[in-house]
């Protein structure tokens, strides 16, 4: 559950979540990083995040 107004960064912050090279996407929407501190989650959004790994 999110307080009205809450923005991604926020959230995250709450939730204990503030993995460097993590990924966030909204309603199959990648958010960028540079964007989480203005995106307000909304009522009914679908939040993923996920660890970005990288390989070869």
């Amino acid at each position: 559950q999110c307080a009205a107004g809450q923005t991604v960064h926020e959230l995250l912050e709450q939730l204990d979540q503030r993995q460097a090279g993590a990924a966030l996407a909204i309603n199959q929407q990648i958010v960028p990083r540079e964007q989480w501190a203005q995106h307000i989650v909304q009522d009914g959004d679908q939040i993923l995040l996920f660890q970005v790994i990288a390989g070869g």
